[in-house]
């Protein structure tokens, strides 16, 4: 165990791009490449991505990621395993073949608002969230699965005479990575389809025959640490890599965070916001619009998580850029949101694709609220700065209530926790630290974590937590200024405007 000079290959497929890196025996990161990937945002608030593209940029950054290694000296044959995170409710439908048989349908896309509410009218919205541990809504595969059985006439008799293999984007890569012999998945990925039942770790045929998809080839269901297949990426490694951890991004942040034990918690700030609480090895419901999800699992240990999906996060400060010009670089926002002492009562309600947890209101629309002649850029930058912690704010209080756990601290990554104004609001307005490891890419090393456990690379949990090394920021204290915008964000989600 522990030996030297064992290297792990870790692969974060995302929305916006494909980070594929390598970690050392350490938990230490060696080599990093990122590769951008195209979204079609189109009408009616349909999102997809081009399957073969999401494949092809995987291999071109594992490709400039194992030539990076090469050039430090490295030997490939080094590399003991591989690891994949992915964006989770993203899936795609294809052929035994492997060709896909429609694009990619992203997480974001909000096509199904009518299969969602026409699910709710027919009662099934208790059976799921009992099965499933979700709420019925966009977000999720299996509605927009079903707008595509009801639209698309080709799809429908894929899938009726049982020729639709379906996939999240974990499964897609594997199955054409390894030629089509490995369609497996991980529990957290298929926790996010609306048709996983949570208790008995299952693929569930009664809600899948309610949905009108019996026909569905699904994936064999696996723990996120276990041996999922092997491949040489197309020629880019000599010989085969085992692939011994697969999990949806989140979940690989809160893995990769060390959030272990019950009432350990994380933010994820990418381009949505992922709140996860480990609840332990039983699941809890909520009452409050969160969630339950599987949050990791080894092939010893399951552990169960409450989840709070905040739609838009980091995907706000892209549109102060693109949209509206306010800004060319997202690194620019901190300077300008200290340049102002405070929102002076603006507020930016980023629901530009509806409000998620604890709200869901999906129907719900942006809104700039409190704007006078004396509020600038500045003041608009901040406004769409303090509602990512505001959004945390709502899901932590309701999060702490379901589970009957204190949050003593919470562990933050994705790109913004790079964002000092961001982290120190945060810290105030919870009045908790908030603590951020030493990488920005957590989701990666939580894959690399896993796959290293199953590899014998680490030894156990313990070994992992030893390997922690976290920067803390802690609140400044009771802030009455702070608790009274926090009282102006509310009013402003209620659309009330004073």
């Amino acid at each position: 165990m522990n030996n030297t000079n064992q290297f792990i290959l870790s692969i974060d497929q995302g929305t916006s791009g494909t980070k594929a890196l390598v970690f050392d025996e350490n938990g230490q990161q060696v080599v990093k490449a990122t590769v951008p990937l195209k979204t079609h945002y189109l009408d009616g608030g349909l999102v997809e991505q081009d399957p073969e593209a999401i494949y092809q940029n995987v291999l071109e950054a594992v490709g400039i990621c194992l030539a990076d290694f090469q050039f430090q000296g490295h030997s490939l044959d080094a590399i003991s395993c591989g690891g994949i995170s992915n964006q989770r409710e993203t899936f795609l439908l294809w052929g035994k073949d492997g060709k896909p048989l429609y694009n990619a349908v992203v997480w974001q896309c909000k096509r199904s608002i009518g299969v969602c509410d026409r699910l709710k009218e027919e009662g099934l919205e208790s059976m799921i969230m009992e099965k499933t541990g979700l709420i019925i809504d966009p977000y999720f595969s299996g509605t927009k699965l079903i707008w595509l059985y009801e639209n698309e006439p080709d799809i429908k008799a894929a899938i009726d005479v049982g020729e639709a293999y379906f996939g999240t984007v974990d499964t897609w890569l594997l199955y054409r990575l390894t030629n089509g012999k490995a369609y497996l998945t991980d529990y957290t990925n298929a926790s996010r389809t609306l048709f996983f039942n949570l208790d008995t770790l299952e693929w569930d045929k009664e809600l899948l025959a309610k949905m009108g998809l019996s026909g569905l080839h699904l994936p064999t269901v696996r723990p996120s640490s276990t041996n999922f297949g092997q491949t040489d990426f197309e020629g880019l490694l000599d010989q085969a890599l085992p692939i011994c951890s697969m999990i949806g991004d989140s979940h690989a942040a809160a893995f990769g965070q060390a959030c272990f034990e019950p009432g350990t918690a994380k933010a994820t700030l990418g381009t949505g916001c992922s709140v996860l609480m480990n609840i332990g090895a039983a699941r809890k419901s909520s009452g409050h619009g969160m969630v339950s999800t599987i949050c990791w699992s080894t092939e010893g240990q399951v552990n169960y998580a409450l989840e709070g999906v905040i739609v838009t996060c980091g995907a706000t400060i892209e549109w102060l850029k693109n949209e509206l010009g306010l800004i060319q670089d997202s690194s620019e926002t901190e300077a300008m949101a200290k340049a102002v002492s405070s929102n002076q009562g603006v507020y930016l309600v980023p629901a530009f694709s509806g409000l998620g947890a604890p709200h869901w209101d999906m129907k719900r629309k942006a809104s700039l609220v409190g704007m006078t002649f004396d509020s600038g850029k500045n003041h608009i930058v901040r406004a769409a700065l303090e509602s990512i912690p505001y959004q945390i704010k709502d899901v932590i209080g309701a999060m702490e209530e379901d589970a009957k756990l204190r949050l003593e601290v919470l562990n933050v990554d994705g790109g913004i926790s790079a964002n000092g104004f961001v982290i120190d609001f945060l810290a105030d307005l919870l009045e908790k630290p908030v603590a951020r490891v030493g990488i920005a890419d957590v989701s990666a090393l939580g894959a690399a974590y896993l796959a290293g456990l199953k590899a014998e690379i680490f030894r156990d949990l313990a070994y992992l937590q030893q390997l922690q090394q976290k920067q803390c920021t802690s609140p400044n204290g009771p802030c009455e200024a702070i608790n009274l915008a926090y009282e102006g964000w509310k009013n402003a989600v209620r659309g009330i405007n004073r």
